[in-house]
């Protein structure tokens, strides 16, 4: 409300400054989404990405680097780090300080992407993006601590773009029309879809110096193999969907969001892989539980080459990727110019 009635004053910057972000609390797909505007841009632009860093140990801005960790930048900027290692991602509590100091220590950067920044109202992003899960739609929610909102419906009014996550591949026309014709769009504003592709299971734990050991989902299909998913994500539904199509699940363990893995964890997940009676099976993770995982001492080296994760990116359904990337590119064009 102070916002809205000018009270609290929101700082726009020179530099063009996307913002990635939701409504509700939970997984909506944000890293995988900034990571595929950090690939989309990379190319043609100085990038950097910023977030407050989530759970990390420290409180002040800190800029990634080769040897930064889960406790310095958290999991998800950690996972862009080493996905984009020429792109600059960085840490901070308070957004405004992170832009300057991005902006005053990086020569000719001329983007930044915010994570997780829709609710951060002390900056005004050129452009916001935002993020709605197809299988939570909001309009079924209501406000925290009863749902998951974490404010009320009528903020959504302030993204330039939406786009509606983790879609079935099959969603057709009329699909995309009801679920749109609940959201009360106004006319400024474009919407997307996209879903979830998930790549060729990696392992875990690898040598920095060698590629490392990929599996194929054909060779999950032979008879006999089975296996076991841990995750600490908000959602696992749709990795879960996934995996069972492919490969028996004869165990899961779900943690919280951001857990950190330790020891006593390990044992755990151990002994009830040990459990599984299969003379082949796999422990599959996310990519952002692989970040936390490899942190952690496991002296047992056959029981390090069970972990694999599975990577994904971001499709966009009924050619709407074409669309949306012209629209990105008309606003860093439009930014430039009046730079």
């Amino acid at each position: 409300m102070f916002f809205n009635l000018k009270i609290l004053r929101s700082v726009k910057f020179r530099i063009p400054v996307i913002s990635v972000g939701n409504l509700t609390v939970g997984g909506t797909g944000k890293t995988p989404h900034v990571e595929y505007l950090t690939g989309l841009l990379l190319n043609d632009y100085r990038v950097a990405v910023l977030s407050r860093g989530y759970r990390r140990k420290t409180n002040h801005f800190v800029l990634a680097g080769r040897k930064s960790k889960v406790s310095d930048i958290g999991d998800e900027l950690l996972q862009i780090k080493l996905k984009f290692p020429d792109v600059h991602v960085a840490a901070d509590r308070n957004r405004i300080h992170g832009i300057k100091t991005l902006t005053e220590s990086i020569r000719k950067l001329e983007v930044v992407i915010l994570d997780d920044a829709f609710q951060h109202r002390y900056v005004k992003p050129g452009l916001s993006i935002l993020l709605i899960d197809y299988n939570k739609p909001v309009f079924n929610d209501t406000l925290l601590p009863a749902g998951n909102l974490r404010e009320p419906l009528r903020g959504m009014r302030r993204a330039d773009i939406i786009v509606v996550t983790k879609c079935p591949s099959n969603l057709t026309p009329s699909d995309r029309g009801n679920f749109i014709s609940r959201l009360y769009l106004i006319t400024a504003q474009d919407i997307y879809f996209t879903r979830y592709e998930y790549g060729q299971p990696i392992r875990v734990f690898h040598s920095k110096h060698k590629k490392p050991e990929v599996l194929s989902y054909k060779q999950l299909r032979k008879p006999g193999i089975s296996s076991m998913l841990v995750t600490g994500i908000a959602n696992p539904e749709s990795l879960r969907n996934f995996l069972s199509d492919i490969v028996p699940l004869a165990d899961e363990m779900s943690f919280p969001d951001h857990h950190s893995f330790d020891d006593n964890d390990i044992q755990f997940i151990g002994k009830k892989f040990n459990s599984i009676a299969a003379e082949e099976k796999y422990i599959f993770v996310t990519e952002k539980d692989a970040v936390r995982l490899r942190e952690l001492e496991i002296t047992d080296k056959n029981f390090r080459k069970v972990f694999y994760y599975i990577p994904v990116e971001v499709k966009f359904l009924a050619k709407g990727e074409k669309p949306f990337i012209k629209r990105i590119y008309k606003y860093l064009k439009k930014a430039k110019s009046a730079s």
